[in-house]
């Protein structure tokens, strides 16, 4: 057998080759069915994959953390087949790195859908900032200091660039998005009115800073509740629904109003699409400016935007709630859930 020494360093020799061809089997959620009205887990399937060793450039990389978000359902059915891994970004760990840019244990954030390893070349990934604190979870990467963070960021400054002493409304409120807009327009010196769907979120909302809450389900008149938040109305307001909540609240716009539309996850699972009042008349009175938007056409600022939220969390200005489902088998729940407004804050998925 040899001396311990010697014995060690052949293990030493051997085991980085044992390491290069153990077969890494990844676990995907892949879209079995296009969802026709609200996603049931019979739409999903779990499959197996085998992965090939990675070449020279590459790397291997496993899920720590994975997002479920409303966005998901839209676009599912503008961007996939049947048959397709759900799309979605993941915090992930490199586990091993053939590609001198990344050392094996960092973390970053990858858009690599519903999986629990995958390999890549190192350019769809990004870093956590620089400054990230050990003591933050790194899950918030993947909302109030990530995507949604950003769009709360984004939506608020550019789009309703809102001032200080403005009315902001927002609803969905308690969501990933919500909840940093309203805590965001409360740091630019904003009075904010958020609604959310049950009694805990609005005690949420206070909790966080809103100045007025409500929950839209349990009020008599939405309009009256809008009313009673703001009589003098709403300088920008903050769209994540859309249907007849925007509707309704585009009658309480002051002149001149700001209406950043964000999202419409009142109308993501309809199979009939709703027929609405029409908008043409309150926005030429009022002089509304109202601007559809998707986060990413800011990429060039993501750096300015993650790095103020980051300073805003750890300052302990922007407060994060998340909704942990534990268990890779367990997304289309966390998913189905998240679509219902089960969560309280971020979804997140911990593999």
């Amino acid at each position: 057998m040899g001396p311990p020494s010697l014995r060690e360093e052949r293990w030493g020799a051997l085991w980085p080759s044992c390491l290069l061809h153990r077969m890494v089997t990844a676990k995907v959620w892949v879209l079995k069915k296009h969802f026709e009205g609200f996603p049931k887990t019979s739409d999903f399937d779990l499959k197996k994959i085998e992965l090939p060793n990675i070449k020279d450039g590459e790397l291997l990389l496993e899920s720590v953390f994975l997002s479920v978000d409303p966005y998901m359902r839209p676009y599912s059915r503008r961007d996939m087949k049947e048959g397709d891994i759900m799309i979605g970004t993941q915090v992930a760990r490199i586990v091993e790195s053939k590609n001198p840019a990344f050392t094996v244990g960092t973390f970053v954030v990858a858009r690599s859908g519903w999986r629990t390893h995958f390999i890549s070349d190192g350019k769809d990934l990004q870093l956590l900032p620089s400054s990230w604190p050990e003591s933050l979870p790194k899950s918030l990467a993947l909302g109030t200091v990530g995507m949604p963070g950003l769009t709360a960021y984004f939506g608020l400054l550019e789009v309703c660039k809102m001032k200080p002493g403005e009315t902001v409304l927002v609803n969905a409120a308690a969501g990933a998005v919500g909840s940093v807009v309203g805590q965001l327009a409360k740091i630019g010196g904003c009075k904010v009115v958020g609604c959310a769907g049950s009694d805990d979120k609005v005690a949420y909302l206070k909790k966080i800073g809103f100045d007025e809450a409500f929950n839209y389900k349990t009020v008599t008149s939405l309009d009256e509740a809008l009313r009673k938040a703001s009589p003098d109305g709403y300088d920008c307001f903050f769209d994540n629904v859309g249907g007849e909540f925007a509707s309704i609240a585009i009658n309480h716009m002051k002149k001149y109003g700001r209406i950043a539309v964000c999202g419409a996850i009142s109308q993501y699972n309809d199979s009939v699409p709703q027929k609405g009042p029409y908008v043409q008349v309150p926005m030429i009175f009022k002089e509304l400016r109202m601007e559809g938007f998707i986060v990413t056409r800011w990429n060039n600022r993501r750096e300015e935007g993650l790095n103020a939220l980051l300073k805003w969390v750890v300052e302990g200005k922007v407060k994060c709630h998340e909704q942990v489902t534990e268990g890779f088998e367990n997304m289309p729940a966390a998913f189905i859930g998240m679509l219902k407004g089960e969560n309280l804050g971020k979804a997140i998925v911990k593999v």
